[in-house]
């Protein structure tokens, strides 16, 4: 089949009956489901997207092994022009959907083509393993695939292991072997849009402990699976709510659900990793499973930073504020945060190198900069956003308000903005602001960016202790080897 399209996307929805619990009810049907309806929508648009002229270049390429069409993302990376076609593509479905949505099909895509293009590290240890992923790579590139994954623990107690726990399945694990596979039980976190996709894969990230083999694994099924819970958080708005007053909440909320497995069965050839520490340990360092992502969600990153900073600038201009020297001091400091992200993406994709099995990896360390550096940049950026908006965005009309006739003269008096912004103008930005620095989806959207690659202190520490390492501090070390020791002093 090659890239479907959103109405392709949608009938996939519409025939899977995965259990989904949101708000105490089990959903019947996901796009009846008026939360579900508009991101559903929305993930269709990206599908329509390879096939629109304006894009299906950038955005696809036709396989050298089917003569079909596939996604960029499924592009194994070669060399330098390989890298930035991929860019380009991670740009464009990005800029659709301002960056809000951190787990569109592009992100998976490139962690399974990766994984697919590593196959030697899994046959190191299984030659089915290898055999497995390289022929679920396959299946996900020719029929279009959207994932979702989970790789996290529950927190449950953090100071223990996995076997370590009170209930031996809190943590997912396997339970037993079958002629048929490996039965699962116990829970994975955080399945971001699990109820719109159509299967999951389960990963996880180093850290196993000798008596965590039954917790070491990866694998994948659909998300109908028998057996497989998809318990959603408390949505962050209702589906019904009006795009006027919120504009972002209304269209590009991510679900994020608990994936609780009650004795999964999981077949043989889904299986790509089990039973083994040292494997799932070195999985992430070796098979670039970290740098391919990396890019996708560098990309994203920069364009939602970059839109949430043209709302700042736009909620200051609106009003005036930017008129004032520290104002133009913040929007300057978060326009130059743009830009570092931006040269850092660049020099990251300049400064690639080519493993010895072929795939071409952008320079680690300055992807893992982008990394440490987005949890401070995002959440300042709001903090600025919220500021210049002050009290003025805690007093909104709201549509119904200015749909009314006898209140809308009213309305158009008091809530302007500078000269040349009129209320409904004004109300539009600041509406657009309190969805980012003030409403739920907002939050959620900051706190992502805080830890959708994990704890920033942790992650901070283990680059230091890295390039510590890696790195001999040759400045420092010539200018101390020029000094010699210290001198006695002399004594008459």
């Amino acid at each position: 089949m090659g890239i479907r399209t959103g109405a392709q996307y949608i009938e996939a929805l519409k025939s899977r009956k995965p259990e989904v619990w949101l708000n105490g009810k089990i959903v019947e049907n996901i796009l009846d489901e008026p939360y579900f309806k508009q991101p559903a929508l929305e993930i269709a648009k990206l599908y329509d997207m390879q096939h629109d002229p304006a894009y299906q270049e950038d955005l696809s390429v036709v396989c050298e092994e089917t003569g079909e069409r596939i996604a960029t993302s499924f592009l194994m990376p070669h060399n330098y022009e390989d890298i930035m076609k991929r860019s380009k593509a991670f740009e464009i479905v990005a800029r659709q959907t301002f960056g809000l949505m951190g787990r569109t099909p592009d992100f998976l895509n490139t962690v399974v083509t990766s994984l697919a293009q590593n196959s030697w590290f899994l046959r190191k240890y299984n030659e089915d393993w290898a055999t497995n992923i390289e022929n679920y790579y396959k299946h996900l590139r020719d029929n279009d695939i959207f994932l979702t994954h989970a790789i996290v623990n529950p927190q449950n107690d953090r100071s223990k292991n996995s076997h370590e726990q009170a209930d031996q399945f809190t943590h997912l694990g396997v339970v037993e072997e079958r002629a048929e596979g490996i039965i699962v039980r116990g829970a994975k976190m955080l399945a971001t849009l699990a109820a719109l996709t159509d299967e999951v894969i389960i990963y996880s990230f180093p850290g196993f402990a000798p008596g965590d083999e039954r917790y070491a694994l990866a694998f994948a099924v659909p998300v109908d699976v028998k057996g497989l819970k998809i318990i959603c958080r408390e949505p962050v708005q209702d589906g019904t709510r009006s795009t006027f007053d919120h504009p972002l909440a209304s269209r590009y909320e991510e679900m994020d659900a608990l994936l609780v497995f009650e004795d999964v069965l999981v077949p043989w050839d889904k299986v790509f990793l089990y039973n083994n520490v040292e494997a799932a340990n070195l999985l992430y360092p070796l098979t670039g499973i970290a740098e391919q992502p990396a890019h996708q969600s560098g990309v994203r990153g920069y364009i939602k930073l970059k839109f949430a900073v043209e709302v700042a600038c736009k909620v200051a201009d609106s009003i005036g504020a930017d008129q004032y020297l520290h104002v133009q001091r913040d929007l300057g400091e978060l326009i130059q945060n743009t830009e570092v992200i931006r040269s850092l993406l660049r020099t990251a994709e300049h400064e690639y190198t080519v493993t010895e099995h072929g795939e071409a990896r952008l320079n680690p360390v300055v992807l893992e900069t982008i990394r440490g550096m987005m949890p401070d940049m995002y959440p300042r950026t709001i903090e600025v956003m919220q500021a210049i908006g002050a009290g003025g965005l805690l007093m909104m009309p709201t549509e119904a308000d200015f749909l009314n006739e006898e209140l809308r003269p009213t309305i158009d008096r008091h809530y302007g903005g500078r000269a040349g912004i009129d209320a409904e103008a004004r109300m539009k930005i600041f509406k657009l602001a309190w969805d980012l620095c003030g409403e739920a989806f907002g939050m959620r959207a900051l706190q992502y960016e805080r830890y959708y690659t994990g704890d920033p202190v942790r992650k901070r520490a283990i680059f230091y202790n890295k390039y510590k390492k890696d790195h001999s501090l040759d400045l420092a070390n010539a200018i101390l080897s020029k000094e010699g020791s210290v001198k006695e002093p002399q004594t008459n």
